[in-house]
């Protein structure tokens, strides 16, 4: 067994992991089918890129999985041969290594269909860019397979209930790649957080910062796109457009059509941050922000700055900071504010830092510092956990395939997180001050931006 593999039994009883979503209906469960203890779990891999590369490998280390077929419409990722991959590719420094070593044979398919039609698959892992995980999931759920997706979960808001909908309609069990769900750190605070331990939170804060000025991902002009890649099965059910380098295989995190930097990155803080305190989703959005400085042909902001109100009288800050390098978390990736303390964390520790008393207020600390450093934590690997979020999550799911546990993160969970990075945007193209009836999910004061929350597809694509 190598070093960072978790055996299954280890996770089960003594990781002490808890599971953190909403529980899967008893219908949808008595519809799934459970693997036995000892049986091989035969996954398929659709996207085997950058991302998908780095689960395959993950997967590929317990010793309960085959990987029984792959799918990319790249023709050197889906033959794993680095060698004819396009030099312009590899000069992004995003391609893989593509080593991978199969004891068995292992199918390939251009068109994903394919994959879902082998009948000795078990589980797919979705790990394709923003725009496709809903109809790819949809159909992997009509298919009969359980599902390991990506985040984030969608393109547009709408797009995640009618997935909700399809797991309660098919039963499968479906596990969301919000890999701080997995994380022991954040584990630990979230039981501490809602216990009270800072006291009343009425404010946190997280950032994305990657200072990509001046030239960003460039300006590029279209062209016919390398004759091993499948440009339209790429764009899928978003409308054709000519190929453009700047754009894929990796740069389509900077076009609002496939995705956005408060998808790819916000999402998972979102998460973090509503997880810790409770929430579920905003009441109140306001967005700013624009292209203020980087030269590049980008159509999503390289400065933006967010806040979600709560029901429940608190903020969530969120900023993007693509233009400048300054407003960090010095030590940390997320803040919350409380009453009695405030909390900064990443996934490799946290630092409680007691309250000063402000105006007015005689009383004395309320709570001692305290801090914690993941790696110093002997009983880690004691107790079968892997420093490694994204290791804990892919456990969890093997392990929910053959136990009929609910997911650290559920298909619920990843859509009301990732609705918060569509809430963000839809706030900025509007420009209006947004309020959000998380039941209904609609917005009660704005028609433009109800018109937002759902794309038409291009054919024959379906949601």
């Amino acid at each position: 067994m190598k070093n960072n593999q978790i055996s299954r039994r280890s996770f089960i009883t003594k990781s002490g992991l808890v599971t953190a979503g909403a529980t899967v209906g008893m219908s949808a469960l008595a519809n799934s089918r459970i693997l036995g203890a000892n049986e091989k779990i035969r996954v398929g891999f659709i996207g085997v890129g950058n991302r998908g590369s780095q689960l395959l490998g993950w997967f590929m280390d317990n010793d309960d999985v085959e990987i029984a077929g792959l799918s990319d419409v790249y023709e050197p990722y889906l033959a794993r041969d680095r060698s004819a991959v396009h030099e312009r590719y590899l000069a992004l420094d995003k391609v893989p290594k593509l080593d991978e070593k199969f004891p068995n044979k292992v199918k390939r398919y251009n068109d994903f269909r394919e994959l879902l039609e082998q009948k000795d698959i078990d589980a797919v892992c979705i790990a394709t860019p923003d725009h496709w995980h809903a109809v790819q999931t949809i159909q992997a759920m009509d298919a009969g397979k359980d599902i390991y997706i990506e985040k984030p979960l969608t393109i547009v808001l709408k797009e995640g209930r009618a997935m909700v909908d399809a797991q309660k309609r098919t039963g499968k069990t479906v596990a969301v790649g919000l890999n701080r769900r997995g994380a022991p750190v954040y584990q630990k605070l979230s039981k501490e957080i809602l216990g009270g331990k800072i006291g009343k939170v009425s404010t946190a804060r997280a950032l994305r910062i990657s200072n990509m000025t001046p030239d960003g991902i460039g300006k590029m002009k279209p062209e016919d796109p390398p004759s091993d890649f499948d440009w339209d099965m790429w764009l899928g059910p978003r409308q054709f457009r000519p190929y453009q380098y700047n754009i894929s295989p990796y740069s389509f995190r900077w076009w609002k059509e496939y995705s956005s930097q408060m998808g790819n990155w916000g999402v998972h803080y979102m998460d973090v941050l509503r997880w810790m305190m409770g929430e579920t989703a905003p009441k109140y959005i306001t967005a700013h922000g624009g292209k203020y400085a980087v030269n590049d042909d980008r159509d999503i902001p390289d400065t933006m700055e967010v806040l979600f109100e709560f029901e429940s009288n608190k903020i969530i800050q969120f900023s993007i900071h693509e233009a400048s390098s300054g407003g960090g978390i010095q030590g940390g990736e997320v803040e919350l504010n409380g009453t009695k303390a405030s909390l900064i964390a990443n996934e490799r520790g946290y630092k409680y830092v007691p309250a000063r008393k402000g105006q007015f207020q005689k009383w004395i600390s309320q709570i001692k510092e305290e801090e914690y450093i993941l790696k110093e934590d002997t009983s880690l690997k004691e107790r079968g956990i892997s420093e490694n979020s994204s290791v804990n999550l892919i456990r969890n799911f093997l392990d929910c395939l053959k136990t009929g546990d609910t997911p650290l993160c559920t298909l619920e969970d990843g859509h009301r997180s990732t609705s918060f990075a569509h809430l963000a945007n839809i706030a900025l193209e509007t420009g209006q001050r947004l309020e959000w009836d998380a039941e209904k999910e609609l917005f009660t004061n704005s028609k433009k931006a109800n018109e937002l929350l759902h794309y038409d597809y291009r054919e024959p694509w379906k949601l």
